[in-house]
């Protein structure tokens, strides 16, 4: 049964190497394009948060830069090094597993792995930040174990590096530094101390080197100001009794498409405890893993798909510690949750086109579109032109490979209950005004505003005043259906009704 199990677990990782080769065209999501357009400008030679600001730490904004240098500033680009950074991932999966559980129990977990994080319930076909968590945040537990075992603290000094990159990758990532520090005050006890500030000082350091950066590019106040202060309104704004709601109404899907593993994982929780006092390690490590990574879902208690990335690591060991108890009823049941896996995904996986992809993911956001609207605005505007979109998609930014008239990339922030507010809608208005934009997209769209499109909002009262009097319309996609857009240009879309709730409409400055 070993065999069959190495030969399923490999089957399995090739699968899912394959699902992300086909699905490598899906339209960027409005993170993805957020995070490409950053990249994209910090190729230019442009630092973050001087053309384009968000509360996200700027990780997995060099990380897209790094992608699309050696893989090109396209769609398949940027899900090409996903592929690459998943499949380290998984990679650092199987030797974890190997060292806590065994071989078999690490091929199990790396397999596991592999399945779950291209799911479709946290969204696994897409780049998002959650991803280039887990890869550093992993190698900094190997790091840690190793450095532990042997003393050494140089080991310990690139732990902590590495638990820093998961932080910079997304502020959640400081969970996985909590866990290393918890796991030196266990494994030291009073003697931690020394080993302690060591390993603070390596995980702060590369915080401090990108605050350097950003100080000495003159962006450090816009920096500081995003990150903490915005970023702190933002996680306050949920309200706790719709986290619960929220938490559930995202685990469900999560856990039906991976039931199986799911199961095993539980199971394997008993089991590593059962087995504790021959293997405390791997008890340890694994309850461990899976605690701060659940915890690093809770800030905002938004509950986001994509963040349960975090916490499938953890969830594939313990699935992989059933299979390492040797049982034979236990290696079928994980080669069934596998193939169930699979079988259940299987429109998505393996017969959905990239477009298909993206409208089961996210319904009838303008994904597709972007494309089509970014493509028109290219070919009619020179290099140098800037474009400001009203909604919240900065994938056109990057797909037009134009600047934005404001650095405001999502609307989000002037439509929250957030002090600052009014403060950026009136910013972000002068920013668009002043600049004078050669091109406008609005994007009527809920979801790109988090608000009723009908309902009086500032943002959008000055729009409807200012738009007519220094804009033609110039283009229109209509999305009637998820399966239909009707596209309208030039002297075609001032003549066109609009039939469907949803739209984008292009705009050129007279």
């Amino acid at each position: 049964m070993a065999r069959a199990i190495t030969i399923l677990g490999l089957l399995a990782i090739g699968l899912t190497g394959y699902v992300r080769l086909r699905l490598l065209q899906a339209p960027l999501e409005r993170d993805e394009g957020e995070y490409a357009y950053a990249g994209q400008l910090m190729l230019q030679g442009i630092p973050p948060y001087s053309l384009a600001r968000n509360m996200k730490l700027p990780g997995t904004y060099a990380a897209y830069a790094a992608t699309m240098r050696v893989f090109g500033q396209t769609i398949g680009g940027i899900h090409f090094g996903l592929m690459l950074v998943n499949a380290a991932a998984v990679l650092l999966v199987f030797l974890l597993g190997r060292r806590l559980l065994g071989a078999r129990g690490g091929l199990a977990a790396a397999a596991a792995y592999a399945a779950m994080s291209v799911g479709e319930g946290v969204m696994g076909t897409q780049a998002h930040a959650t991803h280039f968590v887990v890869l550093p945040a992993l190698g900094g537990v190997l790091l840690l174990l190793r450095a532990t075992e042997t003393g050494r603290r140089d080991l310990l000094a690139w732990s902590g590096v590495l638990f820093g990159l998961a932080c910079l990758a997304k502020q959640h990532g400081v969970f996985f530094g909590i866990f290393g520090a918890a796991w030196l005050v266990w494994t030291y006890r009073r003697r931690a101390w020394g080993n302690l500030a060591l390993f603070g000082a390596a995980v702060v350091l590369p915080f401090g080197a990108v605050c350097l950066i950003l100080w000495r590019a003159g962006v450090f106040p816009q920096f500081w100001f995003w990150t903490f202060r915005y970023a702190g309104a933002y996680v306050l704004e949920t309200p706790m009794q719709v986290a619960a709601g929220r938490f559930w109404e995202t685990m469900r899907p999560i856990l039906v498409e991976n039931a199986g593993l799911w199961a095993l994982a539980l199971a394997g929780l008993a089991l590593v405890w059962r087995g504790r006092k021959a293997n405390p390690e791997g008890a340890l490590v694994t309850t461990g893993l899976l605690i701060f990574s659940f915890a690093a879902t809770v800030p905002g208690f938004y509950f986001r798909e994509h963040y349960f990335v975090m916490v499938l690591p953890a969830v594939a060991l313990l699935a992989g510690a059933t299979v390492a108890s040797g049982r034979t009823a236990a290696a079928w049941l994980f080669a069934a949750a596998l193939v169930f896996s699979f079988v259940w995904q299987r429109q998505l996986m393996f017969r959905m086109t990239p477009v298909q992809v993206s409208r089961e993911l996210y319904g009838s956001e303008p994904f597709p579109e972007a494309i089509r609207v970014a493509a028109y605005i290219k070919d009619h505007s020179q290099k140098d032109a800037q474009i400001a979109v009203l909604g919240s998609e900065p994938e056109i930014c990057f797909y037009a490979h134009r600047h934005s008239a404001t650095a405001y990339l999502y609307m989000y922030p002037l439509t929250e209950s957030q002090p600052y507010a009014a403060a950026m809608e009136k910013e972000m208005i002068g920013e668009v005004e002043r600049s004078r934009a050669e091109y406008v997209v609005f994007v009527h769209v809920e979801d790109s505003w988090l608000t009723d499109m009908d309902e009086p909002e500032p943002a959008l009262d000055w729009w409807k005043e200012y738009g007519p009097r220094h804009y033609d319309l110039v283009g229109a996609a209509d999305m009637i259906s998820e399966d239909r857009t009707e596209y309208r240009w030039d002297a075609d879309a001032a003549g066109y009704q609009i039939q469907g709730d949803r739209y984008l409409r292009v705009y050129r400055r007279r």
